[in-house]
């Protein structure tokens, strides 16, 4: 595929196509990076019959250059640093530790937000579907496969619809199997990949997790 998707959710669709093996399976558990990433999950959990939920993870931006990851967060104290970025730049830890604490109190914002008094999944002995909307650096997914390495899932896809040859190739060390539709050498920015590409909202999150029939939480407590 060369050319651009219409939108995330026309890029959940295609991804699902090349994850059928895993449909109407019953311990798959497809897990969106929020935001931009759960309208992708969103169509898989919906093609592949398997429950929706999300993985809380925060990227830690470049101060004035936030579309620069230097590294990511995660729920449960999971901090992921690139220090290819951090050393090349001369970033201080001190700042490095001021962009995390804003980071993290997001991170508990959005908790509160997507899931309220809801409980999180099960992952143990499943087959956990990782999906985002786009990997430039890989810090953000290697924060989410972070927490969920402990818990000791089955399996540990990484599904996207465009990231470059190198970052896939660094997550393939960490996972079991990762679907990509797009690897671009010169990725550039997510975005231009996408014909829309607008912010995905709050509300659009808890909408999708309401409306996806599949999404019963089970309660279990992240490493």
């Amino acid at each position: 595929m060369t050319s651009k998707f219409r939108n995330r959710a026309e890029a959940g669709k295609l991804l699902a196509q090349q994850l059928t093996i895993y449909a109407k399976c019953k311990e798959v558990l497809v897990l969106g990076l929020p935001r931009g990433g759960v309208p992708v999950a969103f169509e898989i959990a919906n093609s592949l019959n398997a429950p929706l939920d999300i993985c809380l993870v925060r990227k830690l931006g470049v101060p004035n250059h936030e579309e620069l990851a230097m590294g990511a967060i995660a729920t449960g104290g999971v901090r992921v640093l690139n220090y290819d970025v951090i050393n090349s730049l001369g970033i201080d830890h001190k700042i490095i530790d001021e962009v995390t604490a804003k980071e993290m109190r997001e991170l508990q914002r959005r908790d509160r937000a997507y899931r309220g008094d809801r409980p999180l999944p099960e992952v143990k002995n499943r087959t956990v579907i990782l999906v985002d909307d786009g990997i430039a650096t890989g810090s953000t997914m290697l924060a989410a496969i972070a927490i969920l390495q402990p818990q000791r899932p089955q399996r540990i896809v990484v599904a996207v619809p465009v990231a470059p040859p190198s970052t896939c190739e660094q997550l393939q060390a960490e996972v079991d199997e990762i679907v990509c539709l797009v690897m671009p050498e010169s990725l550039y920015a997510i975005g231009i990949w996408y014909e829309d590409f607008s912010q995905t909202t709050d509300a659009e999150v808890r909408e999708l997790l309401a409306r996806q029939s599949n999404f019963i939480p089970i309660h279990n407590s992240y490493v």
